[in-house]
């Protein structure tokens, strides 16, 4: 598994998934529970949607 994830775009991630699950946790609606999403796309570094887009923010080719 290559990254394709990397800088600003994984700290987005992170910060936002992090919200997400908070408001969830704290009787938010269910589909705040999509935060485990981004959370786990920005901490291991890879987004399964990016090949399909062609995308890569990450600046290291691993």
């Amino acid at each position: 598994m290559k990254f394709n994830v990397g800088g600003i775009d994984r700290v987005l991630r992170i910060v936002v998934g992090l919200a997400l699950v908070a408001w969830a946790l704290m009787g938010g609606p269910v589909w705040a529970w999509i935060g485990i999403i981004p959370l786990a796309t920005g901490a291991v570094g890879f987004c399964p949607f990016y090949p399909l887009l062609g995308l890569n923010t990450c600046p290291m080719k691993k």
